[in-house]
């Protein structure tokens, strides 16, 4: 048993009324009736006056009638050039929060698409978002931490990025198409868009799995669609088509438009055109002439499809390419988008009826491509009818236009729950100035928002039908950022140091807003922070206030008659780890340090450093005595008072060295040491011998001589 479609291909030039039989999953095209509008009812694919197309539409069904009895029930198609295509991307933070789920990912999908429905309405003040529904959208790049990534699922990071490429068709280009029917006595059967239309009769879901881009080239405009893995994932439009061929013949050879329409199609039928231009003088080209004319504006819309191919398609070539519509035998075009897409020669062909399956035809239709979306409308409309869908969202009655199995996200869409619904609001962050550097420290991410499908937990992705109720359960907020000091201090500059056996933990220095004030202090927002770390031996004992240990280590110095000298070998010794340090040297945790006392010198000590004698002392043989001589050379005072050799001198002392007797020692020195006299009543003549030799009382001596006088008396006179 046969049964009978209608079906309507509604055009911004005319109006195509289809009449198919189906039998056992076979088609066959009975009827065709093509109609131009008389006024300019359509534009961009919407009908502006719906009286005018009602009753073209109405012409067209009453011829129909007369043949195939009462028409009562219609399919259609909304124009793919009344698709809009918005891109749009989405950054958020995802720091400190859980990996990246699947449902996760969903919502800021869903929050993309939503960014790119507010582009398209940024320039129309009276339009609401419900007012399009979203037909599509596609991902074309995920990011993490601005490196794009095949998927952001079990991911972890600082931001999340997702750029989406979304087809939306406005509400009113449905509503209009059932105002227009309603005036010409028809009843919508079924609803489909264009694109699907012609992909459904041309590429079964079978070959959707292949990257096929399939573009109806029309007279106004051309229509894309792209299907890759098992779907349609993009549909897209560019105003330039067929016209723009017949207007470059029209400019270039002077001719009315209808001839210049008549010409171009004999391109693809006779090898010389025979034209009559606007002023009435009638010319004989040759095909390769008209070409030549008209080559400029081939190649331009070939670059129009082949760009608008490659941003639906994420800015890669698909595998294979379809044409369809009266545009597509535009002579050369296939050649024409091969170079621009940079794909070989059989990956793009032009497809009419014979191309679908199971369809015949009375022997009156022709097989152009240009009926392949009519007949698509019929047949799409029979196999794969797109039907309006009626669920709840919080007790809000929402109609989705079924494009594919619809979606949580999709009744979302429709009914204008913001993605920013689905999360609890995060907790509010405060700022902060740490050493002249601002930082922001976030509140916690809002928790999710629980979705119920009919009383049932479900996700953005859950499969929706015709009379659920969806309900959106609010997520908890986040908690306000809170923090201490302690929270913003580097945990390196906390340092525990062992000194001298003692075990210090040192903490850095902290002032909030010019006040010193302790680690566990919670921070406002807008507040200013200084932090002094603790670094070098030097700043770890002024911290620890041993002062005394800082001292014992400075390098040992004294004032000698108004001049500093350092004397290091006085110094006490730093070790870091068993290492010789210095005051200067950087301070880590877990470090141990020991101090080597150095003994205080004394003033002998320090004059011995100097290479300065203060005493001097020689040894010498006087008439067979032993005889030390000793003398002051220099006098030291320490801070005006005079000291004795063995005196201590402290760290910093100011010493004056006076030079008192530096003469060398004479024979006649020893007299001072020794008790020897020569007798008084001694008469004779001595001789002075130094070492056995001849001397005198005022030669120099050393220390070891052997010094003797020899007396000899007179002899007595008789």
């Amino acid at each position: 048993m046969s049964s009978k479609l209608f079906a309507l291909d509604i055009g911004t030039r005319s109006v195509v009324g289809i009449i198919l039989e189906e039998q056992n999953d076979h088609f066959h095209v009975v009827d065709i009736i093509v109609k131009e509008h008389k006024e300019r009812a359509m534009v961009d694919g919407q009908i502006h006056n719906v009286l005018y197309v009602a009753e073209l539409i109405k012409e067209i069904k009453l011829e129909l009638e007369e043949k195939h009895g009462p028409l009562t029930k219609v399919s259609v198609a909304a124009a793919g050039r009344a698709l809009k295509t918005e891109q749009a991307s989405i950054t958020v933070n995802i720091r400190n929060r859980p990996i990246l789920t699947e449902e996760d990912i969903s919502r800021l999908e869903l929050q993309a698409v939503q960014k790119a429905q507010e582009k398209l309405l940024q320039y129309k003040d009276d339009v609401k978002l419900s007012h399009y529904y979203c037909v599509g959208f596609s991902v074309l790049y995920y990011k993490l931490d601005g490196e794009e990534i095949g998927s952001l699922l079990d991911q972890q990071g600082e931001e999340a990025t997702i750029e989406v490429i979304a087809t939306f068709l406005p509400r009113v280009v449905v509503e209009s198409l059932i105002a227009a029917l309603k005036r010409a006595d028809l009843e919508m059967e079924a609803l489909t868009l264009e694109p699907i239309a012609a992909i459904n009769v041309l590429i079964p879901p079978t070959m959707r799995r292949l990257n096929v881009a399939l573009v109806d080239i029309g007279a106004g405009t051309s229509d894309i669609a792209i299907t890759d893995k098992g779907t349609i994932v993009a549909y897209g439009m560019v105003p330039t088509a067929g016209d723009e061929i017949t207007e470059a013949l029209s400019d270039h050879f002077l001719l009315d438009f209808p001839i210049a329409e008549i010409a171009k199609r004999q391109l693809n039928t006779e090898e010389t055109i025979t034209i009559q231009d606007i002023l009435g003088f009638d010319q004989e080209l040759s095909k390769e002439e008209v070409l030549q004319a008209v080559r400029p504006a081939i190649h331009t819309l070939a670059v129009a499809i082949g760009d608008e191919i490659l941003r639906l398609n994420n800015n890669i070539s698909p595998k294979a390419i379809m044409l369809v519509g009266g545009g597509s035998l535009t002579p050369n075009l296939t050649t024409e988008l091969c170079d621009v897409l940079q794909i070989p020669a059989n990956r793009v062909a032009v497809r009419g009826l014979d191309a679908i399956q199971k369809l015949t035809r009375e022997e009156s239709i022709p097989a152009t491509p240009e009926l392949v979306t009519p007949i698509g409308i019929a047949i799409a409309a029979k196999k794969a009818p797109i039907q309006y869908m009626t669920v709840t969202v919080n007790e809000q009655i929402v109609r989705l236009f079924e494009m594919k199995e619809m979606t949580v996200a999709d009744a979302f869409l429709a009914a204008n729950i913001r993605a920013k619904q689905l999360y609890g609001k995060p907790g509010q962050g405060i700022s902060i100035t740490v050493n002249n550097q601002d930082i922001f420290i976030p509140g916690e991410h809002g928790q999710a928002a629980t979705i119920l499908v009919n009383g049932e937990v479900g996700s953005t992705k859950t499969i929706i039908h015709h009379g659920d109720s969806i309900s959106l359960i609010e997520g908890i907020d986040g908690t306000d950022a809170k923090a201490t000091v302690r929270d913003i201090v580097d945990g390196a500059s906390v340092k525990t140091v062992t000194i001298c056996s003692t075990m210090y933990i040192v903490e850095p220095k902290v002032k909030v807003n010019g006040e010193t004030t302790p680690l566990d202090l919670e921070l406002k927002d807008r507040d200013h922070i200084q932090i002094e770390t603790v670094e070098t031996v030097d700043e770890l004992l002024k911290a620890i206030n041993r002062l005394d240990l800082l001292h014992k280590l400075q390098s040992f110095f004294v004032h000698i008659n108004g001049q500093p000298m350092f004397l290091p070998e006085f110094s006490a010794k730093l070790f870091i780890n068993g290492k010789l340090g210095k005051l200067q040297y950087p301070i880590h945790n877990g470090d141990t340090l020991t101090i080597e006392d150095a003994s205080l010198p004394t003033v002998q000590a320090i004059a011995n450093n100097l290479d300065l004698l203060l005493e001097e002392k020689v040894v010498v043989t006087f008439q067979n005595e032993r005889i030390e001589l000793n003398k002051v050379c220099r006098e030291v005072l320490i801070n005006g008072v005079v000291v004795q050799p063995t005196t201590t001198v402290l760290n910093g002392s100011t010493l004056q060295i006076v030079e008192k007797d530096t003469n060398r020692w004479i024979f006649q020195d020893v007299f001072r040491f020794s008790n020897w006299q020569i007798p008084t009543n001694f008469k004779g003549h001595f001789t002075i011998l130094k070492n056995g030799n001849p001397s005198s009382f005022d030669e120099e001596i050393f220390g070891g001589d052997q010094l003797q006088i020899i007396l000899s008396e007179y002899p007595e006179q008789i």
